[in-house]
């Protein structure tokens, strides 16, 4: 399967943890990656520079359905179920809560 052109669900809608260039922190969820042009095609692609969870990432029918926003919801979906479950909260603030 080769990617829509265009889609660029799999450069916004996931979080990415290592630097990109523009962006040396990575990026959270949902929000559009730097490298993107306004035509929605990565500006680093085949560089490298691009993250290796970019180069890695292939499509395929699961991850990007047949629309670009069967892309997307999957894509956030993925996210959310693989996002650490006490993120941002420390031991205590979990243990008062479900005390």
């Amino acid at each position: 399967m080769n990617c829509r052109i265009g889609c660029s669900a799999c450069c916004v809608a996931p979080s990415i943890s290592s630097p990109i260039p523009g962006m040396p922190d990575g990026k959270p969820a949902g929000v559009r990656c730097i490298q993107l042009t306004d035509d929605n095609r990565c500006r680093i692609f085949g560089q490298p520079d691009r993250p290796t969870v970019c180069n890695n990432l292939r499509p395929s029918l699961e991850m990007c359905g047949t629309t670009d926003d069967q892309a997307f919801t999957y894509l956030a979906w993925l996210e959310q179920i693989t996002r650490p479950a006490l993120e941002n909260h420390s031991h205590d603030e979990i243990h008062t809560k479900t005390s």
